[in-house]
């Protein structure tokens, strides 16, 4: 088969990210546990979750049955063939698929009928960038649905939240928690763009999901807005899974786009506690040489 190598390393990338939660996701889950009463709806439902990883990496199954929306950021050297890997990535779809690796998770939206291997009109989801190095760069993410429904974007300014400030964005974030309401099976993490369009500033909320949970903003506006998001709803009660508890969140990241000046949007996008994203270093011939989280 052509590009057999390629394949089989997207192939392990795919059965990695459904199976293996990373390691930064895993250190925050523990640390929610570890502040929760004992005995108490929150600490049995970090013991559940805890269960559930375990056994996920075990028996190398999906950690969640929603599988999700498969989304791809790629990272190619200039001239790299990039209808070439988008084939490769499809075939590894759909034998990842075939292998119980993934769910057969891609409906017709019109029709409802599943296409049967995760293949269809956006699906997956490939975006590329090229850049000057001389290897790629492959970051994986499966968003499940439930998480994906409590997202919101929010139009400034607004009665209820303020202005066109950094008040008014805290306020909107702070309310998608509330509303979430521990569904999306929280404790959740969420990525935030601020500005842009409509499309444009969901999709900078959904990269924030690339970085990891430990880093630290490089703007200092926004790790403090980070930080405070999730100080106070870490003081809602809401809890995991909506439980009541210490832990609504694990973490925040948030970025942020210029806008025209008759816009000002704050997109949140909300990650489930499976918080499903690997990443690999690929050589010319397609094989791995680093994991990235």
């Amino acid at each position: 088969m052509a590009d057999a190598p390629l394949i089989a390393s997207l192939l392990e990338l795919i059965r990695k990210t459904s199976a293996e939660l990373p390691a930064d996701v895993r250190t925050r889950v523990a640390a929610g546990a570890a502040v929760e009463e004992a005995g108490s709806n929150a600490a049995y439902a970090f013991q559940v979750v805890q269960d559930n990883i375990a056994l996920a990496c075990e028996k190398s199954a999906p950690l969640c049955q929603d599988t999700g929306s498969i989304l791809v950021y790629v990272h190619t050297p200039v001239g790299y063939d990039q209808i070439a890997f988008h084939e490769a990535f499809v075939e590894a779809v759909k034998q990842a698929t075939a292998k119980g690796y993934l769910r057969q998770n891609s409906v017709d939206s019109i029709t409802g009928a599943n296409s049967g291997n995760n293949v269809g009109p956006g699906t997956p989801d490939l975006h590329f960038h090229q850049w000057r190095k001389d290897h790629v760069e492959v970051v994986l993410m499966l968003k499940g649905g439930g998480c994906e429904n409590v997202g919101a974007t929010y139009s400034l300014p607004n009665a209820k939240f303020g202005g066109r400030d950094l008040a008014g964005v805290e306020n909107a974030i702070l309310d998608c928690v509330l509303q979430a309401q521990g569904q999306g099976c929280g404790p959740g993490i969420l990525g935030v763009g601020i500005g842009g369009d409509r499309v444009s500033g969901m999709a900078c909320a959904k990269t924030q999901f690339l970085r990891r949970l430990d880093d630290t903003n490089a703007d200092p506006v926004l790790a403090g807005l980070e930080q405070r998001v999730v100080e106070k709803s870490n003081k809602s009660g809401i809890g995991p899974m909506g439980f009541g508890g210490k832990t609504t969140l694990l973490g925040c990241k948030v970025g942020k786009l210029n806008r025209v000046p008759a816009s000002y949007f704050v997109a949140v996008s909300y990650m489930c506690w499976a918080f499903r994203r690997q990443g690999v270093d690929l050589r010319a011939d397609g094989s791995i040489t680093r994991w990235i989280y």
